[in-house]
């Protein structure tokens, strides 16, 4: 992909992703995972390049394994001798692992601060506890890398088993939040967990990471609809909100993420080595076209952030992206309150967004299981 790949000689000037790092505080990730970058090179240049980190989720994996035939040698192999949903696994896990082995050296040079590979459980889990905490544990035992995040969902259900993780010294990344009340639960399961894994007898936390994902766009795409549908014509002023909720409400979340991430309670954990956890800026790709590219990006740096992009996006911000702190709320408050006047509860926004968003992993997730048995029913 040029403008994105490729290495990088020591002698060189700093990049733009590693100057987004290194003088605003913010970790450029990237929200793509395929083998044929793990094989390729491509990861690796993004890595050279100042790329910290690599979330996925089920349909990236379902991008991926469609896609391209990279996949189809050990999809052949393990015909016959898994179930669909085990060879499924098989696949990720191997790709996880790889990912993880590149991004190793970033983890140690960031004293375990970076370098992380992000895999999911299985969609269907979204609303079960229990289910979700025996998949979590049992990816962190399969894959067992210091630099492993397994994504659990910030649904009701999500969020009991993201402190029962942290309190086992499990490293989260917390996805699908879309709005702050569950933003200051997931925040709480942090803690608390911290907690519980002290009361255990455990003296350093420094082992333990997380980050939560904040999901950006899709806000705005869902807030605009509401917009349009309340302005009644052309003419209103309230059309004038359109494209500024996701910015203001991700503002608005770091401003608590700093109020809560400090204080006796947050010092007492840092004393024992704990790290704050990180928000993440995912679904930073524009959908609407009408909007600048690099709207969800450029808007949101600030430090202890992360920003997991899309190659598209990552291209764009190399090319004509700008490091400056942008992150501080601002008029974001006046841009909610405005909303809120309109009829237009960013509370119910979120909680459609939640449900949106499982239900489209879970449908990504039974279209590849549908295509890996075409597959295997093909050997």
């Amino acid at each position: 992909m040029p403008g994105i790949t490729g290495g990088k000689e020591h002698d060189e000037p700093m990049t733009i992703l590693q100057r987004l790092h290194d003088d605003a505080g913010q970790s450029p990730w990237l929200d793509n995972l395929r083998r044929d970058w793990l094989r390729d090179g491509t990861l690796a240049g993004l890595v050279d390049q100042g790329i910290r980190g690599v979330t996925s989720n089920p349909t990236i994996f379902a991008k991926a394994i469609e896609g391209q035939d990279s996949y189809d040698e050990q999809i052949a192999t393990l015909a016959g001798k898994a179930g669909v949903e085990d060879i499924y696994w098989d696949l990720v896990v191997d790709d996880i692992q790889a990912a993880l082995a590149l991004l190793a050296p970033v983890h140690e040079r960031a004293d375990g601060a970076d370098g992380f590979v992000s895999v999911e459980v299985a969609p269907a889990l979204a609303h079960d506890t229990a289910g979700t905490i025996e998949a979590a544990r049992h990816l962190h035992q399969r894959i067992d890398r210091p630099n492993l995040l397994v994504k659990i969902p910030a649904t009701a259900e999500g969020v009991p088993a993201i402190r029962t993780m942290i309190g086992e010294g499990r490293s989260v990344n917390v996805t699908l939040i879309f709005g702050l009340s569950r933003y200051a639960e997931v925040i709480e399961a942090y803690l608390g967990g911290l907690e519980d894994l002290v009361a255990s007898g455990v003296e350093d936390l420094s082992p333990v990471a997380s980050v939560a994902s904040f999901f950006v766009s899709r806000v705005d795409t869902e807030v605009d609809q509401r917009i349009e549908a309340a302005a009644g014509g052309a003419g209103s002023d309230l059309l004038s909100l359109r494209g500024r909720a996701a910015v203001a409400q991700a503002r608005l979340a770091y401003r608590l993420f700093r109020e809560r991430f400090a204080g006796p309670r947050w010092e007492a954990l840092a004393a024992r080595g704990a790290r704050v956890q990180r928000p993440l800026w995912a679904s930073t790709s524009t959908k609407n076209p009408a909007y600048p590219d690099l709207a969800y990006v450029d808007t949101l740096i600030g430090p202890d952030t992360v920003n997991t992009m899309p190659e598209g996006t990552i291209a764009a911000f190399v090319d004509h992206g700008t490091v400056a702190r942008t992150i501080d709320a601002d008029d974001a408050d006046d841009v909610i309150k405005a909303l809120a006047a309109a009829g237009i509860e960013m509370e119910d926004v979120a909680d459609t967004l939640e449900a949106a968003g499982v239900a489209s992993f879970a449908s990504s997730f039974d279209d590849l299981m549908d295509v890996l048995a075409a597959k295997v029913g093909a050997q």
